[in-house]
């Protein structure tokens, strides 16, 4: 089966075909100065030549140049790293290549457990020139002492880094003082919070090789990101040379945008506002497709932003297979986090096997992991940056074979723009990464980290940056830090790595546990679990359905049992927003918009059970869970109680500003590197501090991570896109596409289309021009 056709069987649904040609190769000899054993390796895989860009990116580093290699997926961007690293490992076992009075090292970081372990895989061939090993969670005691003692190809990730090798540097001073290359693989990934925390711990990484005695050259690689050299200098603080040309062939790719059919309405008012008709759910289409590829044999990956997302399109492609092909269920199968390490090797096999045709995904599949031959991608919904649809879609096509890739639009306001908006997925580059090294919620831990590992010094603060000064001050100033002829030295009994949150997850994972058994069946992250696991919530695991007995607080755990009830659950919460310091703001009219610090105080208090036959709301149960509380940054609207009381009725206020506040939290992500889930909202026609009716959209992160702020610089643009994607939709009065939030704490009430476009007309009446 050619999987294009599928597209000729639904032409209704399709809004746009992109064809994107097939690409002939640049080729160039292997550098004469790469040992013949190296290339011998490479060339028993059919390598007898190189790309023009990998042949660039070799040079570089020939050179004595940091450098950045921003080609595309499937680009071979491994060779250019491998081949140089391998090389100076060799000239170490001949002795031509000591570093010091060390043979070298290499050191590869990767932002997942599962892209280390396939690069592991992929070292194979060279395992006689090498000894490499994986250094994370998943390592036994025995499997990390070998590595510190006799590996010289180590692959961990960040989390690794910070948490066990550099605070333990003394015991790994022998691969840290050979080191002659540090890979920085899928660098796009490091963006928002998460980004700034490694490019603190890449900064404490240098401080460490420079006192072991190493200078190694950092090499950083990404298929998906814009500005490379500056993006690379920043996340490194060092000086980079950027490839971006790519010389790689590359099949012909057919993409698609999607968007389901509408197939029905609903007026009930516990369903939500009325509905002049609703799409057919994205993962109902998902799973269909998947279905209908499989069945002809494509090798499909479909990806889905939500673990229980994941879980219901593969349970329902098996039950469409069963009815047409018993033998094929078996060949479907679920991909995500919180699996333990064995089913996620188990499933990587598989899919890399053959043995697999379908596989549903969480983004915990996005990245680099080499999977040659599959043949189509599905995406269940923008994925929140056009870097990362075109990472997802980059899955497919690596035998060489042409491609299909598919975005199902869901029903949010994002989607819906995008699929009749092609020229804003093809016609534009991929975003600019975010992320703040000098927030002191980050600088700060990983000043105090740095302290632990070697006192701080003045030649320090160059390297952490301009705040850095500040920082160790105030550490000092709170008894964290102590002044000595040394430097400054950490004076706490604890582990200062510990007070860095690396992703934002809120603190240590908790694990959901089957109590009739005592299994450990999976985690869940510690800031979404009040939503998740709370007592009474439902939890899917592997297709399985469990019920939540007992969510224990104290010791990170939630006690579950195999059930299957009749609805699904949502948690509901309350939110508060306090205006802290108004850094920036402009007056537009009787509007003004302003960036600043808030403290963001929300607390789960109840959850909906929704029926699984009407999605209607059978009931809502109280909860009493803690206040949680993030110190953050948001930009914020207000307008003059006059002006909002000539436009509108004063009961359809707070409807309006709520509608405006959703619609706009769906739009930021075209604007800046992040999705909905990365932000959060508040609206209120009269706030505490302002005094005004005010709309919030601020960072999910504590101390804020660029979201907002980017929000702030392009205001006009952005709510005039918020405006539009509003007043465009079809429905009547108010739908998942424009203004209902899958993510509501308030369960989507009150919500008033009609009276948010009037708003958002009274907001950029004054508006300047849009840039």
């Amino acid at each position: 089966m050619d999987p294009a056709d599928l597209l000729l069987r639904y032409p209704e649904r399709v809004t746009h075909v992109e064809h994107v040609p097939a690409r002939e190769a640049v080729i160039e000899p292997w550098p004469a100065w790469i040992d013949p054993q190296v290339r011998a390796v490479f060339e028993a895989e059919g390598i007898a030549t190189v790309w023009g860009h990998q042949a660039e990116a070799m040079e570089h580093l020939r050179a004595g140049r940091h450098v950045v290699i921003s080609t595309g997926t499937a680009s071979g961007k491994s060779l250019a790293f491998q081949a140089p690293a391998l090389t100076s490992l060799v000239a170490g076992r001949t002795g031509s290549g000591l570093h010091g009075h060390r043979r070298p090292t290499v050191l590869y970081l990767a932002p997942t457990k599962a892209l280390a372990a396939d690069q592991l895989r992929r070292l194979a061939p060279a395992a006689h020139l090498l000894r490499a090993a994986t250094v994370d969670g998943d390592n036994s005691r025995e499997e990390r002492v070998w590595a510190r003692g006799h590996a010289n190809y180590l692959l961990t990730n960040p989390d690794t880094l910070h948490h066990s090798i550099l605070p333990a540097h003394e015991r790994w001073g022998r691969v840290l003082g050979g080191l002659t290359h540090v890979v920085v693989d899928e660098c796009h990934h490091y963006r928002g919070v998460f980004g700034a925390h490694v490019a603190h711990i890449l900064r404490r990484l240098r401080r460490l090789c420079e006192h072991h005695g190493a200078d190694p050259l950092f090499v950083l690689s990404s298929a998906t990101v814009a500005d490379p050299e500056v993006f690379a200098e920043r996340l490194t603080g060092l000086d980079m040379s950027a490839v971006t040309d790519d010389t790689s062939p590359h099949a012909a790719r057919t993409i698609a945008l999607w968007e389901p059919p509408v197939i029905g309405g609903t007026t009930s008012q516990a369903e939500g506002p009325a509905l002049a008709g609703i799409r057919r759910s994205a993962t109902s289409e998902a799973a269909e497709l998947m279905t209908d590829l499989v069945i002809g044999r494509v090798r499909t990956l479909t990806f889905v932003r939500s673990r229980r997302g994941a879980e219901t399109v593969a349970a329902a492609a098996q039950r469409r297979l069963a009815e047409v092909d018993p033998e094929l269920t078996s060949r479907v199968a679920t991909y995500r986090g919180g699996y333990l390490p064995e089913e996620r090797r188990e499933l990587e096999n598989r899919l890399r096997s053959g043995d697999l045709l379908g596989l549903a995904s969480t983004n915990a599949l996005e990245l680099g992991i080499d999977i040659a031959g599959l043949d189509a991608v599905i995406s269940v919904g923008f994925p929140g940056t056009r870097a990362a649809l075109h990472q997802q879609f980059g899955r497919a096509g690596r035998a060489g074979k042409d491609s299909l890739g598919v975005l199902v639009a869901r029903d949010e306001p994002i989607d819906t723009y995008l699929v009749h908006h092609p020229e804003a997925l093809f016609g534009a580059p991929v975003e600019a990464s975010v992320f703040d090294p000098d927030n002191p919620y980050v600088l700060g831990p990983h000043l105090a980290a740095a302290a632990q590992e070697l006192p701080l010094t003045d030649k320090d603060f160059d390297t952490f940056g301009p705040r850095a000064e500040e920082g160790v001050a105030a550490l000092a100033a709170a008894g964290w830090l102590r002044k000595r002829d040394a430097g400054w030295f950490w004076t706490k009994r604890e582990r200062a790595g510990d007070l860095a949150d690396l992703r934002s997850s809120g603190g240590a994972p908790v694990q959901i546990v089957d109590d009739p058994t005592g299994r450990l069946i999976g985690t869940v992250d510690a800031g979404s679990a009040d939503s998740h696991v709370h007592a009474g919530a439902v939890y899917v695991h592997q297709g399985e359905v469990y019920l939540v007995d007992e969510y224990d607080l104290e010791n990170g755990a939630a006690m579950v049992h195999r059930d299957n009830p009749p609805y699904s659950t949502q948690a509901r919460s309350v939110t508060e927003v306090q205006i802290t310091e108004t850094l920036r703001s402009e007056q537009w009219g009787p509007a003004a918009v302003s960036f600043g610090t808030v403290e963001v105080h929300s607390q789960v208090v109840s959850f909906l059970k929704h029926s699984t036959e009407t999605q209607g709301v059978i009931s809502e149960d109280p909860l009493v869970l803690p206040e949680r509380t993030l110190p953050t940054q948001s930009v914020w609207w207000t307008v003059e109680a006059d002006s909002v009381a000539r436009a509108l009725d004063s009961a359809d206020v707070p409807g309006a500003a709520h509608a405006a506040e959703h619609a706009a939290i769906g739009l930021l992500p075209l604007l800046a590197t992040c999705d909905r889930w990365d932000i959060g909202g508040l609206s209120t026609a009269l706030h505490a501090d302002t005094g005004l009716l005010t709309v919030f959209v601020y960072d999910g992160h504590p101390g804020g991570a660029g979201f907002a702020e980017r929000g702030h610089e392009l205001a006009a643009r952005w709510l005039q896109m918020t405006r539009d994607a509003i007043a465009g939709c079809a429905c009547q009065d108010g739908c998942p596409a424009c203004i209902v939030s899958p993510k509501c704490g308030n369960g989507n009430d009150p919500l008033d289309k009609a009276g948010a476009i009037v708003l958002l007309d009274l907001v950029l009446a004054g508006a300047p021009p849009t840039r």
